[in-house]
Order: C-alpha cells, then structure tokens, then sequence
C-alpha cells in the first residue's frame, strides 16, 4: 500500500519532549512513531510498528531457521507456577500484581519460563518428543521504580523470548550454541554492532549467561573486554585473588587515637601525619573500608552486611546487588545504626563484626573483598570513636565470614583470565541468554521417558531478545542533528517521495513515479500535501528517517528528479541534507529501485 502524507496518522513536532532525556526517546516522539500514554507506557503509531514488524520479522525468520516453532502466551498469568518456583517472592516489587473478582492473584508476565515448562508437560513424556525449541514475541510487564528513555526502560515492552529442551547436557549445549549463532546472524541483519559478554544469571538462575551489548554512551549496562578478548557485564567481573602474604615481620596490632578521621583520606592524610611510614607513604589502598548495607530480602526481612573492601574502592551496589540475589541492595539507615549500636559510624572494624570473629550468630555478617587475602596489612576502625587499629592482619587477627564481588571495577584492572588490563564501556542490553538446567523443570515437574524407560528431569535454556528496545537501540545509533537514518532493513519505508511546489505537473509526475516504485516493490511514502512549504517537508523527510528521499519540484522543468541518499552522521552545512544525484524523469523509477536493492544489500 502507497503511504501518504496527506492521510497517514502522523504528527510531527518541531519541539523536544520535556522528559525526553536521549536521542532516540527524543526522535521517535518528533517524528510520531510512538506516544507517551504514562510514565514507562507508550502507544505504537504507523510509522512505529511498520519499523517494530520489521524488526518482528527478522527475529522470526532466524528462529525458524533453527527449527524454533512459534507459540504466544496469555499476558496474564496465574499465582501458583511462579510460586513453585519462588519467583512470585522474588520478583519482589518489580512485577505487577493483581486480584480478579474471585479473590484470584494474577501477574502481569515480566517473563515466562513456567508457562513453558508447563505447556511441555503438558504436551510430551518422551525423549522421543526432544530436542524442542519454542519461541513467541509477547507484551512483557516490569514495575520499574524509575522508567527513562522511552522505550529504551519501560514498564511494557515486547520481547522474544525462546526455550530450549533436552534430555541431557549435551543437548543443551548444542542448543545454546544454535540460539547464540541465531542471535548474531540476527543483529548482523539488524546493522547492530554488539559485543557478547559474560553475565550473571540473577534471578533467572542457570550455569551460564551471555549478554549481546550495544556499544553506546548512554546505556545502562557497564561492561569491560581487554586485549586478550575477554568481555564480561561488571557485575560478572571476578578479580584475580593475590596470594597470601606473609606477615612474620608484622609487628602486633595497636590502637591509635585518630580524632576527627571519619573519612579515609582524613585518615589517610593523619596517618602520614603522625604515624608516617620510612618506605612509603600511607595511602587509601592501605585502609579496610567497612561500608554497611542492607539486604531487603523478598520475604521481608531486612539483614543488616558489613563489606569489608580497600580504601582505594568503593562499593559498586550493582555488583554486590548481583551477588546477594534476590534480595536488594539499599545503604543503611540511621534506624539500622541505631539497631546496632556497636557498628560506630566511620570507625568500623572487624573486632565487632562477623560471626566468626565474635562467635555470635547474631552478629553483623561480614564478606570480604577478594583482595583482602591471609596476610595482607591494614589500618582500619577501632569500633570507637576517633580511634583506629594500625598492622591488622588479615588472616592473624581477623576472618570474614566469607568473600563478595561488590568492589568498583577500574580501567586498568587485570582481567580474569590473564589477556590485559580492563578497558571499560557502557552498553544497551539487547539480548540474554541463559543455560538454565534444570531449575524449572525441577521445580515444576518436567520429566520424560528416556530409552530405558526412566524418567529424567528435562534441561532447559532461556533466549530473550529485547524487540521493542531494538527499535529504540536503533534509532539511538542512526541519527544526525536533523532526524533519524534508519538502516534500510527496518526503515518503515525505502523511499521518502517529495512533492514540492504548487505546480499540477508536479503532482502526476509523483503519482506516476509512485506508482511505478510500488509497483518493483519498493515501499513509498509520498508526502503529497499541496499546501505545505517545501521547507516543511524536507524537514519532515529528515525527521523520519528513510533511506532514500526523491524529491520532484522546479527540475522537472528540465526533465529531472532529485534523488537523496539519506545518510547518519554530522549534518551537512545545508542543515543534514546530502547533495542530491540528478535522475531522468523516464529512468527515475529503475534508478531508485536499484539504490534500494543496493541499500538493502549494504
């Protein structure tokens, strides 16, 4: 079907949104793909779902190509399987939850691992039935305490989410390696560059995960990758444990008057002061930080954590919330110190921490970042007031009740695996896939007959790609100063048809060349509005993004049209607008088809 200015459901704005804080929320509410409904919540209009179907399409085509057969849930799901598996606590506040008239608990689906767990027990009993790969798009729903960036966060969101089913280990392992083969065919189609690194599985439990990142300023993951080719999300970083340290010339621990330090570079800076060393200078690397922290647990209880880390670092609470999941992560309060009168705030120690330095099961628990190995040599709190502990060796006089992830990662740092020093960058999540065993089939009952008749338990593997956020990913690394350059793949058009002038001839030439365009397949919009300026228009046709703008007007006269290769990057000195190619009225209509075939192909 021809699209048309003059009839199709679009408004373009000339003004930002107020709450648009990144390029793409800012360009797909300008140029009328989507519309805010509420907070984290927006409507797909035309030109929106013409991109999100093309986006659909390729996700779908590279799941049947690996023999993935489409099924689509209900939104709207009951209590009892995300108890079983302890989701329904879990979840926490991040879901929706609702009661029908019947007193019955539903949720609004953030994911749905049971229900397929549940369909295929419902369905097979045989190893004769597996390997399965079923996959659907579907409407998700998360209450995220802090939606942003359009469609980039949101609280609705449409998402692939696939499930792989095996008899035994090595049926898994093959098809993750189907799944993650899938996904790079899919974002190489897609025009997105993305880097897959190692992930934490969280809540969603499982062996092994790997996220796809866009590479992007503004994305809410941090990941590193080092020379050697290692690359992991941060939370999944682990640091590379130093050996033990000896210590037989360390004299013993003595406590020192250290007033007015609550802070480690006031300390640092009395220490050097008063306590100066004939080596070297005291420095924050020489301190244990003790931070406390919460863990709100999704059963309600509150457990206050001491984490015990170099003064040189602070504590990324991504990281350490990674490591405590399901519970989150919140910095104490004053009521928690007022609870706990021992932790003195800013002279915290390991003398009244952790239940195996105290021999109290009550006690604060106390983990220790991995740095801090048997051996090493600190100055840190005295549990009193302006008084701290000088050449407290770990190991000697003090153990943790065990060790956390939680400490910052730095550029520079080592990686893992040996392959260099950690470069750091920032991320979109535009995939995650999941090894998940046999959590769920565990827990809900997924067996199958194998060939000597005993039931085994079924493994499973969980693929999601986020479909909606794709559309926003890509608007938010094909843009210039002027308007969005969608890839030619997921444009929602191939050619943006421009009508300028009020001349009669104008108008037939377009028609005509519309036709013919439509005609070879190549998708127009034809901005036909006869009372609209044509600086209104080639506005329009930069905002909205297609590949190619024709534009039909004062060359006619001569017997040609303007063809416009729309293109990203800086703006050109003429406001965004490339230098146009000047095409014979009678061979427009080949010339452009092959600059669509020859887009499409790039």
């Amino acid at each position: 079907m021809l699209l048309r200015m003059s009839t199709l459901f679009v408004r373009t704005l000339r003004e930002d949104p107020v709450d648009a804080e990144v390029a793409s929320h800012r360009l797909l509410v300008r140029a009328g793909y989507i519309r805010r409904a509420a907070p984290g919540i927006y409507t797909w209009l035309p030109l929106g779902l013409r991109v999100l179907a093309k986006v659909e399409r390729i996700v779908r085509e590279e799941m049947d190509g690996i023999g993935a057969q489409e099924v689509h849930f209900p939104a709207l799901l009951p209590r009892e399987p995300y108890e079983a598996t302890g989701r329904w606590t879990e979840y926490g506040p991040n879901v929706f939850r609702l009661r029908d008239r019947k007193d019955a608990e539903y949720l609004l689906a953030p994911t749905h691992e049971e229900m397929f767990t549940l369909l295929v027990k419902d369905l097979y009993s045989s190893y004769k039935d597996l390997p399965l790969a079923l996959y659907q798009i579907q409407t998700k729903y998360r209450d995220e305490a802090r939606p942003r960036a359009g469609i980039l966060r949101g609280r609705e969101f449409i998402m692939k989410d696939a499930y792989s089913f095996d008899v035994d280990d090595a049926g898994l392992e093959a098809a993750y390696r189907r799944q993650r083969e899938a996904y790079q065919r899919i974002f190489l189609r897609l025009g997105m560059d993305v880097v897959i690194v190692t992930a934490v599985s969280g809540a969603m439990g499982g062996s092994m995960s790997e996220e796809f990142l866009m590479p992007t300023p503004i994305g809410e993951d941090t990941f590193v990758r080092s020379p050697g080719g290692y690359a992991a999300n941060v939370e999944a970083v682990t640091t590379p444990v130093p050996d033990p340290v000896p210590h037989d010339d360390v004299p013993a621990a003595h406590v020192e008057d250290t007033p007015d330090t609550p802070t480690i570079d006031t300390l640092v800076a009395l220490a050097n002061e008063r306590f100066a060393r004939p080596d070297r200078p005291w420095t924050a690397a020489d301190t244990l930080k003790n931070v406390v922290v919460a863990l709100d647990h999704p059963q309600g209880e509150r457990e206050l954590v001491v984490i015990g880390l170099p003064g040189d670092r602070e504590v990324d609470l991504k990281r350490l919330e990674a490591a405590v999941s399901p519970a989150t992560v919140v910095a104490a309060g004053d009521a928690d110190f007022a609870a706990r009168p021992e932790l003195v705030k800013g002279y915290i120690g390991p003398g009244v921490l952790g239940r195996l330095n105290t021999g109290d099961e009550r006690a604060v628990r106390y983990l220790l970042d991995p740095r801090v190995v048997p051996g090493t040599r600190w100055i840190t709190g005295a549990d009193e007031q302006g008084r701290h502990v000088f050449d407290l060796v770990a190991g000697r006089d003090f153990v943790g009740d065990g060790t956390v992830e939680a400490a910052e990662v730095r550029a520079g740092d080592p990686a893992p695996d040996g392959s260099g020093p950690l470069e750091i960058a920032r991320g979109i999540e535009m995939g995650h896939i999941f090894a998940l065993g046999r959590k769920y089939s565990d827990a809900l009952g997924l067996k199958v007959l194998n060939e000597n008749g005993k039931a085994v338990t079924v493994t499973m593997g969980s693929y999601g790609i986020g479909v909606s956020r794709a559309v926003a990913a890509l608007a938010e690394t094909n843009h210039d100063e002027v308007g969005l350059t969608w890839p030619a793949q997921v444009a929602p058009v191939h050619v943006h048809l421009v009508a300028t002038g009020k001349d009669a001839a104008v108008f037939a030439a377009c028609e005509e060349l519309a036709a013919e365009l439509h005609a070879q397949g190549v998708e127009v919009l034809y901005d036909d509005r006869p009372k609209v300026s044509p600086g209104v228009k080639f506005a329009d046709a930069e905002l909205l993004g297609a590949p190619v703008i024709v534009v039909v007007g004062r060359g006619l006269a001569d017997g040609v049209v303007e063809v416009r290769r729309r293109s990203g990057g800086p703006a050109s000195p003429d406001g965004g607008r490339a230098a146009g190619e000047q095409v014979p009225v009678d061979s427009a209509a080949v010339r452009i088809g092959e600059l669509v075939a020859a887009v499409l192909e790039a």
